[in-house]
């Protein structure tokens, strides 16, 4: 089977084929975080999925290049900064750092070019003045260059390729300064800002005047320098679908850029809402939640990542708190297994199971259907923890199975539990008391030893090389 995914652009699965001729090489593009406060959880849904997505072209045999560009200037950033009455790089690499530390206690892999927009000015200015010779940008009366909708559309260029616009019903031809418009607008939008006085000192020299250059355009001038006038997959939420996407389609093939007869970006894939306890996340309902409120509240960034691949990208998703409990005890059942698997194994080694690698795969081609590769993947769990709970697993099976579950979580990426229990004392000296009390065979003491580390929160897991001692 080949790899099929949803494509925004034709509204249907297609199947994936890169532009690169030897058909190895696939270049990716996520839109990244604005960095003006700590990201929500919903918008980590978007950067796990790209993840996975990336992870799985890797473990099909792809070779990569994977982009995610941080937005250090916008509207919200400049207000934030004047606010804050700190320089916009001091502000923003606050939250840059933040981000990073969230995404990494996701488990993500980074990506191979994390772009500021504020170090491709240059390539911005440069797009604007081919969009001014292409005659799809215009410079207003206050020095601001917009992108004109009019005059694209009478070029004959298809505006609303991600979605269908009623130009009738939507307000068509307003000009807007701002970064985000109303989603029943089709507006000129802008492409660079005439400095204004609220800008304080964040500003930069372009051929039509000081000023900065607008969200939509930056995207375009960083992903086409990095990875081309066309590349292969550009991802985001869904609610960056309109206005911004589609901006930036029309202002990268309004270049010119593009070989003829090829498109900007061949497959767009968008991740959908997420929901919170059934709602929409607002703080006013107490379900907004940073990826360091959850963190706060005892849950690990591994358990927060398992919930959040769990279902369909393209489906909205409902987060809830006892979902992330729910995740702890799967992770719980995979970890026992996977820790027994070790010990059985020792030193040796084995191929893995063909067969679950096929099922997991065969989920994954379609669409990405990561629901489908866990159904497979727990039916697995649970014979295997059968099998080894009634000791009928040998050294090769045991390494068999390893391997296998190794080769999963190149795809899954939750790594191994990460282990950080501190033992106290009292507890140590109890297990050791039982040790003495079994070498001398009073085997009564010993269960009694047992019954008291029971109630105090400890049990005990006799194995081949030695007692271990878990927490309730």
């Amino acid at each position: 089977m080949a790899l099929k995914l949803f494509n925004t652009l034709s509204r249907s699965v297609e199947e994936f084929k890169p532009m690169d001729p030897s058909g190895k090489k696939v270049g990716l593009y996520c839109c990244g975080p604005t960095v003006h406060n700590f990201a929500h959880i919903g918008n980590f849904r978007t950067f796990v999925c790209t993840d996975v997505l990336r992870r799985y072209l890797e473990f099909r045999g792809y070779s990569v290049r994977h982009v995610m560009n941080i937005t250090d200037v916008e509207d919200k950033i400049i207000a934030a900064v004047k606010k804050s009455s700190r320089t916009l790089k001091d502000y923003t690499g606050e939250y840059e750092k933040a981000f990073l530390d969230d995404f990494d206690s996701l488990l993500c892999a980074r990506p191979h070019e994390l772009p500021h927009a504020t170090d491709f000015i240059p390539e911005i200015v440069r797009l604007i003045e081919k969009l001014m010779t292409t005659g799809f940008a215009y410079r207003a009366a206050d020095g601001s260059i917009y992108f004109s909708i009019e005059k694209y559309r009478a070029a004959g260029r298809k505006y609303g390729q991600l979605l269908n616009l009623n130009f009738e019903e939507m307000r068509v031809g307003e000009r807007v300064s701002s970064d985000e418009y109303a989603k029943e607008a089709v507006a000129d939008f802008a492409l660079w800002k005439a400095r204004a006085p609220e800008d304080g000192n964040i500003f930069w020299p372009a051929p039509w005047g000081e000023g900065r250059p607008g969200w939509h355009i930056e995207c375009s001038a960083m992903s086409m320098k990095i990875l081309g006038p066309s590349f292969d997959l550009h991802l985001g939420g869904e609610d960056l679908i309109f206005p911004h996407h589609e901006d930036e389609i029309a202002q990268s093939e309004g270049s010119g850029d593009q070989p003829h007869g090829s498109r900007f970006v061949k497959h767009w894939v968008h991740i959908a809402h997420l929901l919170v306890e059934g709602r929409k996340m607002s703080k006013s309902l107490g379900n907004f939640f940073t990826l360091r409120d959850l963190l706060q509240k005892g849950y690990s960034g591994r358990e927060i990542r398992f919930l959040l691949i769990s279902s369909h990208y393209r489906e909205s998703f409902n987060f809830t708190l006892k979902g992330l409990s729910d995740a702890r005890t799967a992770l719980g059942r995979i970890d026992e297994m996977v820790g027994k698997l070790r010990e059985s194994a020792s030193q040796t080694k084995a191929v893995p199971d063909e067969r679950l690698l096929k099922q997991f795969t065969e989920a994954l081609d379609d669409d990405l259907n990561i629901a489908g590769g866990w159904g497979h993947i727990f039916e697995w769990v649970r014979a295997t923890n059968k099998s080894l709970a009634e000791n009928r697993v040998n050294p090769e099976q045991a390494a068999a199975a390893l391997a296998t579950w190794e080769k999963l979580d190149s795809v899954l990426g939750l790594g191994a539990k990460v282990e950080s229990l501190e033992i106290p004392a009292e507890i140590q000296q109890l297990l050791e008391g039982r040790q003495e009390a079994r070498k001398s065979k009073n085997f009564g003491k010993s269960d009694a030893i047992r019954v008291e580390l029971k109630a105090k929160g400890w049990i005990i897991e006799d194995t081949p090389k030695g007692p271990k001692l878990k927490r309730l």
